[in-house]
């Protein structure tokens, strides 16, 4: 039997390799991080619903599998729900008192091919309210807390599940992102985060409206190969999400053994953010050049793309303001605070200020399929900071970033652009602040390629591995 410290930081992979093996369990397993949980979780508030019976149950019927010989993908493997993924027979609550006592007669699309692969569901993690910034916090179960510093941030939305992961609670969570939100936590707690190609997960269903043309569904883990089998088990086409990608017909773990050498890279601090703290800079630029000594070649380049935080703003504000309608009065008087205030800007936007955001996305996706003529990679910052103190009563983010007054939005001006393109993108960690807080390098790939996204990953993991750095909890 493996103690509990060597079951907490084992990857999937490994741990369907001990289970082959019959050095553990599955049921061991679950019971061993339900243990960590419990003396863990209360002081970062990750996972908020907890499935203990229910992973138990699962982890029961892999036992069977493994020992009857026939075990699935991801067969006895821990895995985290973010609480804006809908989960049947399980409370899902958007992180709102709107939604605080739902729980759902249906299971998401991907939810139930994790179930069928053999997935043992741990619980459900923290959320902002409607996953709308990207400070995971709500007035049903409050922040979470940032495992590197308790005091600050985990970002969000997919928050929980970054800092879970973080904390040994299971090796693989399920996260989506319609801004940022699983690359700004992953960069945040320090894992990796990739969202895959919009599409390529199918997104349904919409119990809450909004964000269908920004959203992707995607993994979060603590290896890149992790995240790998994860979407070998959520892709795939489902004709109940129309945006849904055929069939990938590739295994994205297989692809991860493809070199790097000879790839042409580009890496940029600037994009389109106000400021960006010059440690994260120095961190960033300094794991670009990594990819040198792998064969690729990199240079410093950056697209020159429009800045869409207006647009974004646009979208966010009108398409929130439009879901909620029916309900208005509730929503005015049980929304988080920084958000009432969205719902009596609504009325101030026009139909042409939606046409003329789309319209800029199109200008967008010029800039940048032109730059990916020349480029097979994109690098940037994943954040223009690491995680910042928690304020109470919340906070949309910084207002200062390397000495400078910044918008909102502006500190995660590196990730959404590309929302609004639905390109593949991820974060990996590179580096740690002198005061300790991980520092994410975000890769971007070209339209539909996620191979290539994992394939530079995985050597940037394996020539400056972090698998064995914990948060000193």
């Amino acid at each position: 039997m493996l103690d509990d410290e060597k079951i907490r930081w084992m990857s999937a992979l490994d741990l369907m390799r001990a289970y082959k093996a019959k050095e553990v369990s599955p049921v061991e397993v679950t019971e061993s991080i339900l243990r960590t949980v419990e003396k863990v979780n209360p002081k970062v508030n990750a996972i908020v619903t907890l499935t203990d019976q229910l992973a138990l149950e699962m982890a029961k019927e892999s036992e069977s599998a493994y020992m009857n010989g026939n075990p699935r993908l991801l067969e006895g493997v821990p895995v985290t729900i973010k609480d804006l993924i809908v989960t049947k027979g399980i409370r899902t609550t958007y992180g709102s008192k709107l939604f605080e006592d739902c729980v759902p007669d249906v299971d998401a699309v991907l939810v139930e091919r994790i179930r069928h692969a053999g997935g043992v569901i741990l619980g459900k993690t923290n959320v902002p309210e409607f996953g709308l910034i990207a400070v995971t916090d709500n007035l049903i179960f409050g922040p979470s807390r940032n495992p590197w510093d308790l005091l600050r941030t985990t970002g969000g939305s997919s928050g929980g599940a970054a800092a879970a992961l973080a904390c040994g609670f299971g090796p693989i969570a399920v996260g989506n992102d319609g801004g940022g939100s699983i690359r700004i936590p992953a960069s945040l707690c320090g894992v990796f985060g990739l969202k895959p190609q919009f599409g390529r997960v199918p997104s349904y269903p919409h119990l809450v409206r909004g964000w269908e043309t920004l959203n992707h569904e995607g993994p979060l883990s603590r290896t890149v190969a992790d995240s790998a089998l994860l979407l070998d088990v959520m892709a795939g086409s489902d004709d109940r999400d129309r945006f849904s990608l055929p069939e990938p017909n590739i295994s994205y773990l297989e692809t991860l053994k493809a070199e790097i050498k000879g790839l042409k890279i580009a890496y940029t601090q600037d994009l389109s953010v106000d400021a960006v703290d010059k440690e994260v800079v120095e961190i960033t630029r300094k794991a670009a050049g990594v990819f040198e000594d792998l064969g690729a070649r990199v240079e410093e380049d950056d697209p020159g793309i429009p800045k869409m935080d207006m647009e974004l703003t646009t979208m966010v504000i009108v398409e929130t303001f439009v879901a909620h309608e029916h309900h208005l009065s509730e929503a005015r008087e049980k929304m988080f605070p920084l958000y009432k205030p969205l719902l009596d800007l609504a009325d101030s936007f026009k139909a042409t200020d939606i046409v003329r955001a789309n319209f800029k996305r199109e200008d967008l996706w010029e800039k940048i399929r032109l730059f990916f003529e020349r480029y097979d990679i994109l690098l940037t910052p994943t954040t223009a900071c690491a995680a910042f103190e928690l304020k109470e009563g919340g906070m949309l983010g910084p207002e200062m970033i390397d000495g400078k007054p910044v918008s909102p939005a502006s500190w995660v001006g590196f990730t959404f652009p590309f929302n609004f393109t639905g390109q593949p993108a991820a974060s990996v960690p590179c580096g740690f602040t002198s005061e300790g807080l991980p520092v994410g390098l975000q890769i971007v790939g070209r339209r539909l390629d996620e191979q290539t996204v994992f394939r530079v990953a995985r050597a940037f993991e394996e020539a400056k591995p972090w698998g064995d750095l914990h948060p000193p909890l």
